[in-house]
């Protein structure tokens, strides 16, 4: 991935930096989208640093339009174009419940950041990737298997595996591959109390008999964006552990 430059949204924890520190010893530069978390943004980016590569932070909202465009307009101006757009962020736990009790606040949170933010990057990266590029949405293994109290998290996530399964066509001429990666259950500080506190008679079930490491998720996305990983396009990944 020499001479490639990476955009990772919701950069700075879990399955986001873990892509991002992997990419970066892959040998891309890239760019470490964070919203909230600006001194784990600069951790990550210290990290990447100290083993030779090449990252900066860029605080944006990705449920925002204009965040969205100035995070590729400041990719651009600092190495020159954008090849990799891994597209993580989402509204995760917060959009979690029942769906009868769901709020209002609730849902426009999770549309915005999961769906209409997901869309918007995709928007941006379909215009603003150069020939040749990689588009990877962070989906999840829910949209495979119902759940109770994922519905909507879920939902939105299918929706964006779609539409990038659309992109997928459109963009395939420029030689441009759009893809998902559905996790399972990954160590990250999206996981629930609840879910950790029924975790092991749920792992007794699956033949790994234990969650992701984000690391693990990092590596099939890598793949994907990799030169190994040019001919696979319009997928859905499941990188489960037999999980879902």
């Amino acid at each position: 991935m020499q001479g490639k430059t990476a955009i990772v949204t919701a950069a700075s924890r879990g399955i986001g930096r873990a892509t991002a520190e992997r990419l970066a010893a892959d040998g891309a530069a890239v760019v470490v989208n964070w919203h909230r978390s600006g001194a784990a943004a600069a951790e990550v980016v210290t990290a990447i640093e100290a083993r030779g590569g090449q990252a900066i932070a860029v605080q944006g909202d990705i449920g925002v339009q204009a965040d969205v465009v100035e995070l590729f307009d400041v990719a651009e101006q600092r190495f020159g174009g954008v090849d990799v757009v891994v597209n993580n962020a989402s509204a995760n736990i917060d959009s979690h419940g029942p769906v009868a009790g769901l709020t209002d606040e609730q849902i426009e949170h999770a549309i915005a950041l999961s769906f209409r933010g997901s869309l918007e990057t995709m928007r941006q990266a379909a215009t603003r990737l150069r020939d040749g590029g990689r588009i990877v949405n962070v989906s999840t293994g829910y949209v495979r298997r119902a759940f109770p109290d994922v519905g909507l998290y879920a939902g939105l996530k299918a929706g964006i595996d779609t539409l990038g399964a659309s992109l997928a066509h459109e963009l395939g001429p420029r030689g441009i591959t759009v893809n998902s990666v559905l996790p399972g259950l990954t160590d990250t500080d999206g996981l629930s109390d609840g879910v950790r506190e029924s975790l092991d008679d749920f792992l007794a079930t699956t033949p790994l008999r234990r969650i992701a490491q984000p690391q693990e998720i990092a590596a099939v996305i890598a793949f994907l964006v990799g030169p190994d990983g040019g001919w696979i396009t319009a997928e859905s990944i499941a990188a489960t552990g037999g999980l879902v």
